[in-house]
């Protein structure tokens, strides 16, 4: 139970006391685009306290001068909550939230075209006794659709004010601002609330059945365009055939579109770390600045280009109303594996970095299946994987074809793949299976409409991600280079000693004492140390071998250090070295990540453990039957 600290809102006029309103509504609804258009670029994201969950709040000024406070809420279907998501918007509307004052005014985004949901949760929201209102969004496309919704019978339905609103072109804007001001003049006029029960839900859904029956008339000549593209798109077959072809155009763009960027991006950080150390005399500090500060900014930046390409892509498919869909056609295939089908859309996230994708497993309700979502989300082959799999391939791998114009270092690459993604179906299984047995939940949804997407909302949506992954990434990996600068440089070298200055520092000793764990597997010590920077971020395996075998990195270009582990290395090691690197304990950043996410060391450790046993397991696999089969 959540009492209410309720209070009367100051009257309209001259106060310069802000109107706090939150916006709330159901996934889809337009809700985001409404908080764009009306407070523009004037907004400010960051976390709530405690949580890992996103506070986007903005400020705008109203006709009458009064200001108004508007803070976007995550989607929601209801105050009973049971996603990370939906507990704070609940917090939130009651004013639970540590530091947070309670909203004055409650305004419910709707989307027009599908008012059954949202109608049941405006009722919810009407029982915490705050002013409401009602915003009847993408009326726009309820109209074309020839739905025929009478504005006022609604309004005297729902006891609160509707008002009709197409977001994305700020039509009704206006409207609903001067709405919210006079509904802020009003007393709330409740006690206490309580979390709806299932009977009390279902109670509430018939009445807002009952409302649709008497306030919205359906089309007397149906729109049969969304429904014959819906007869194609969600096909058994046609339909996979189509999302398969989506989410190849979308690696292309992610793995290719983004190389130019990519590659401007290390010429600067090269260009940056030369000009600072022609400057600085040689010594730790120059060798800090550049090895360590330097190069692990670059580390993270490199990759921001394909991050940014692959939200470009889910968020305008969000918005299109494909998103949805996609889920909804692999339903059957995450189910078998023991997986919800909302979460294809963390997994997709993960081909770009394991980090925004643990962060997307919000939209999953249930708590188990977030957790299995999360442990399974970094099997798979996240970009940072690329630079490792580039190298190794190209040196042990013929650069022949086969199958009829197939490449075999190809076939080779995307093998490691499908592998990934086979291993992650797996694992979700048996921890399903064997750990939490049991049914998984039905996967219950209502397809939204389909729009086309607002530029300037998708521009928008795309830099607040960029920002906030490097914020809650960048920062982690930027300290774990440094320490493992640290550790590659301290002590140092002895004075007439032989050999690169790695083999005495701390990195080394540390290798030629795992050197005898992971000599079954087929790795030297120089392949064990390069597993240490590995663990804050994958890609940095690939400069420590560099470092290790006394190659230089400046010449941007790989081929030498190739030669030089084809030399030292066998197959058979090389196999297994890259079979530990399909299922590689995480980077740093991702432990992180899902100790905020899951607010708790025991996941991140049992992640940790796991991989690091199925990277064991399956290199051991890789080198003896390469051996075996006399490859070795």
């Amino acid at each position: 139970m959540s009492t209410l600290d309720l209070k009367t809102a100051t009257a309209v006029g001259g106060s310069s006391v802000p109107i706090r309103v939150a916006l709330v509504g159901n996934p889809n609804s337009g809700k985001t685009a409404m908080f764009n258009a009306l407070t523009g670029s004037r907004q400010k994201v960051a976390n709530y306290a405690g949580v890992t969950v996103e506070r986007k709040e903005g400020r705008l000024t109203a006709p009458s001068g009064r200001t108004i406070s508007i803070l976007d809420l995550p989607g929601t279907y209801s105050l009973r909550a049971r996603s990370p998501d939906e507990v704070v918007t609940r917090d939130a509307v009651l004013g639970g939230l540590a530091g947070e004052t309670p909203p004055d005014v409650v305004v419910c985004v709707a989307d027009a075209t599908n008012l059954r949901l949202v109608l049941r949760l405006a009722l919810e929201l009407k029982a915490i006794g705050r002013p409401c209102v009602l915003a009847l969004n993408m009326i726009d496309i309820a109209e074309r659709q020839g739905l025929e919704i009478d504005t006022e019978r609604l309004s005297h339905e729902l006891a609160m004010p509707v008002v009709s609103t197409v977001a994305t072109r700020k039509r009704g804007v206006g409207a609903l601002i001067d709405t919210i001001e006079r509904q802020a003049a009003l007393t709330a006029h409740a006690d206490a609330w309580c979390e709806p029960s299932a009977t009390e839900i279902r109670a509430l859904h018939r009445q807002a059945e009952a409302i649709i029956n008497t306030s919205v008339r359906p089309p007397k000549r149906p729109d049969t365009w969304s429904g014959r593209l819906d007869d194609f798109l969600l096909h058994p077959v046609a339909g996979i055939l189509i999302l398969l072809a989506v989410l190849f155009l979308m690696f292309q763009a992610v793995f290719t579109g983004a190389q130019p960027v990519m590659d401007l991006i290390t010429a600067g950080f090269d260009t940056l770390s030369a000009a600072i150390g022609n400057a600085l005399p040689d010594g730790l500090l120059r060798s800090l600045i550049c090895d360590g500060i330097i190069a692990g900014v670059g580390s993270i930046l490199v990759f921001l280009p394909q991050i940014m390409i692959l939200f470009l892509f889910i968020i305008i498919l969000e918005d299109v109303g494909y998103m949805a869909r996609a889920a909804f056609l692999l339903d059957k295939i995450m189910g078998g594996a023991g997986l919800h089908g909302r979460a294809f859309i963390p997994l997709l996230s993960s081909f770009a970095c394991a980090i925004p994708g643990i962060m997307a497993t919000r939209v999953i309700d249930n708590r188990r299946d977030r957790l299995t979502t999360i442990l399974v989300a970094p099997l798979m082959t996240c970009s940072a994987r690329i630079p490792v799999y580039t190298l190794i391939i190209s040196a042990f791998i013929p650069n022949r074809h086969v199958w009829g114009g197939l490449s075999l270092q190809g076939l080779v690459f995307f093998g490691l793949y499908a592998l990934g993604l086979v291993s992650a179906l797996t694992v979700a299984w048996v921890v399903r299976k064997v750990f939490w047995c049991g049914l998984a939940e039905p996967f219950l949804m209502e397809m939204p409409a389909y729009k086309f997407p607002d530029p300037l909302n998708v521009a928008r949506s795309v830099l607040q991600r960029g920002q906030i992954f490097l914020q809650r990434a960048g920062t982690i990996i930027l300290s774990m280079m440094i320490l493992i600068w640290f550790l590659s440089t301290v002590p140092g070298k002895p004075v007439g000693a032989s050999g690169p200055a790695i083999d005495y520092s701390f990195a080394g000793m540390i290798g030629h004492a795992m050197q005898p764990i992971l000599a079954p597997i087929g790795f030297s010590w120089q392949m064990s140390v390069a597993l240490i920077p590995g663990m804050a971020a994958r890609e940095v395996a690939v400069g420590a071998l560099g470092t290790v075998y006394a190659v230089s990195a400046g010449n941007g270009d790989g081929s030498a250090l190739g030669a030089v582990l084809a030399h030292h290395w066998s197959l058979a090691s090389a196999l297994a070295f890259l079979a530990w690197y399909v299922f590689a304990p995480q980077c740093a950043s991702t432990l992180g990540v899902v100790k905020r996410e899951t607010n708790s060391w025991r996941w991140p450790i049992i992640m940790f453990a796991y991989m690091t046993a199925l990277a064991y397991v399956a290199a051991f696999a890789a080198f003896h039957i390469a051996l075996a089969l006399g490859v070795g």
